[in-house]
This record gives structure tokens, sequence and C-alpha cells, in this order.
């Protein structure tokens, strides 16, 4: 549908003189044009109706930098083009960062289920050490304990302590490595 130009010219100049009446034609006269071009690229009736909105408000804003009033509607429908495609690139871009977000959360999701089948790997491999080795683990890993406080708890030597957290260390290297190759 192709809209008489003098109409636009004489609105767009009654509307700058003053007659906001002249708007109201206007809106009358394209606002419907506006939607379905919109429309036309979002595909979506209520971004349409938005979009239409926003560019009327910027058509008012900038009304008075029109050169020609006779290409009200080709200048008018170039807003709302750019507007429309603004949705799209402002979507679009939202949809990548929802979708690079959820690939994270995924990621970790996989790491941590992972780390907790690692954990309960761990904490089975020390449970199978013999007790000895248990005992120098926990009280060096968990408790914090140096090796010569270890010696002194438990009575033994800084170098017996020593051989049973190495050989203990050994044993779960190789148990957590064929775990490791499970996953």
């Amino acid at each position: 549908m192709k809209k008489d130009k003098t109409i636009d010219a004489m609105l767009v100049t009654q509307y700058l003189s003053g007659h906001a009446s002249a708007l109201t034609e206007l809106v009358k006269r394209w606002h419907k044009l506006f939607c379905e071009k919109a429309f036309w690229l979002v595909k979506d009736a209520d971004v349409a109706k938005d979009i239409a909105q926003e560019s009327w408000k910027t058509i008012i804003d900038k009304i008075y930098k029109l050169k020609d009033p006779s290409s009200f509607g080709s200048w008018a429908l170039r807003i709302v083009y750019t507007k429309a495609l603004d949705y799209i690139n402002s979507n679009n871009r939202t949809r990548d960062n929802l979708e690079h977000y959820k690939y994270e959360q995924d990621t970790l999701d996989i790491e941590n289920e992972t780390d907790e089948a690692l954990k309960k790997a761990l904490l089975k491999a020390i449970n199978n050490l013999v007790e000895h080795q248990q005992t120098v683990i926990k009280l060096f890993y968990v408790e914090d304990y140096s090796l010569k406080e270890i010696s002194a708890i438990l009575n033994i030597s800084v170098g017996t302590a020593k051989s049973r957290l190495f050989h203990a260390r050994e044993k779960l290297k190789d148990t957590l490595k064929e775990k490791r190759n499970d996953y």
C-alpha cells in the first residue's frame, strides 16, 4: 500500500507548526503498516507493536530533523526496520548468552559429578589401605600434623612415618589412576 506523499508532507509540516492533531493523523495513516513491517521481521505480534510504539517515540523526537517532509514514509520505515533489527540482534545476544551460561552450568554439573565420584573413590581407596597407612594419611592431610608430630603421636620414627605416608600415597595414586580411566 503506497501512501500519498503530499498528504504526509502536509501533515508533517502542520505538526512542526504546532498542530498536534496532525500527528494523530500520521499515526492513523502509518501505525498499522509499522506493526506489519516490524512483524515481518520479528515474527511476534506483541513485540512488533512495541517496536512500532518505540518507533513513534523516535519519530516524534527527531521529526524536526526531517529535511524533506514528503519523504516521511521511507524515513519512518527506516526507523521501524532499525528498531526491529536492534531487537533481533539484542535477542540473539541474549539467547547466545543464555546458551553460553547453560553450557557453563552443564560443564560445572559434570565437573561436580566427576569431583563427587572422585571424592568417593578417594575415600574408598583410603578405607582400603592398611590401618597404619590410613592413620598416617588422616593425621597428615586431615589433621594437618607434620611428620615429626605424627612420629611422636604414633610412637614411631620419622623415617617410618615418611615411609608409611609414601606407600599410602603410591597405593592411592594407583587406585585413582584406575578410577580416572573409568571416567
